[in-house]
C-alpha cells in the first residue's frame, strides 16, 4: 500500500432492489480495487439497503469512485466515514474440537472473550463473539491450538458514533 493509500469505509445507502450491489461492487472492479469486506442488509426502512464497503485504495480515488456511486440511480448517499469515531463490530461463529479434557478450558475461554457457547456435540463446540477486529483475530488465534475445525466471520459493520452533550 502506498503513502497515500489506506483502508477507507464507505456507508453507501441504495435502494432495496435487485442487481443494485452487482452495480456498486463493479464500479470498485473497474477500478482494480479488491474489496476488503462488504456486508449489504435491509434498514430499517424496508426500500432502502445500507451497504458497509471496506477498501484499500488512495484517498482521491476513493474520493472519484465516491462520486461516481452518487450519480447512480439507485445510489441514495455515500458517507466515507473513515477518520469519523465510529463503533464498529464483526460477528465470529467458531467450531472448535473439543476432547474430554479440553472443552472446560475452551468454554472458561470463550468467557473470557465474552463470548457464547451456541451449540454444544460430542467432538465440538460452536461458539458466537462479537468485537472489533482485533479482538475476532485473538479469538481465532487462541482457539487455534484446539483445533478449529470450521469458521465463519462477518465482515466490517460500522456507525458514526452520535454526538456527546456538554
Amino acid at each position: 500500500m502506498s503513502e497515500s493509500s489506506r483502508v477507507h469505509t464507505l456507508v453507501v445507502m441504495v435502494e432495496n432492489s435487485p442487481g443494485v450491489l452487482t452495480k456498486v461492487t463493479s464500479l470498485f472492479s473497474r477500478r482494480g480495487y479488491n474489496i476488503i469486506s462488504l456486508i449489504a442488509s435491509e434498514t430499517e426502512d424496508p426500500i432502502i439497503s445500507r451497504l458497509t464497503i471496506v477498501v484499500a485504495g488512495d484517498d482521491k480515488v476513493i474520493e472519484q469512485v465516491a462520486k461516481q456511486l452518487n450519480k447512480m440511480v439507485d445510489v441514495l448517499k455515500v458517507t466515507d466515514i473513515t477518520g469519523k469515531e465510529t463503533v464498529a463490530r464483526q460477528l465470529l461463529l467458531i467450531k472448535v474440537a473439543v476432547e474430554t479434557g479440553t472443552r472446560v478450558e475452551i468454554i472458561e475461554l470463550a468467557n473470557i472473550f465474552r463470548a457464547r457457547v451456541l451449540d454444544i456435540g460430542r467432538k465440538s463446540l460452536i461458539i458466537e463473539a462479537t468485537g472489533d477486529e482485533t479482538k475476532i483475530k485473538a479469538m481465532i488465534d487462541t482457539f487455534k491450538p484446539f483445533g478449529i475445525i470450521e469458521f465463519s466471520r462477518t465482515g466490517h459493520i460500522s456507525m458514526v458514533r452520535g454526538q456527546k452533550e456538554r
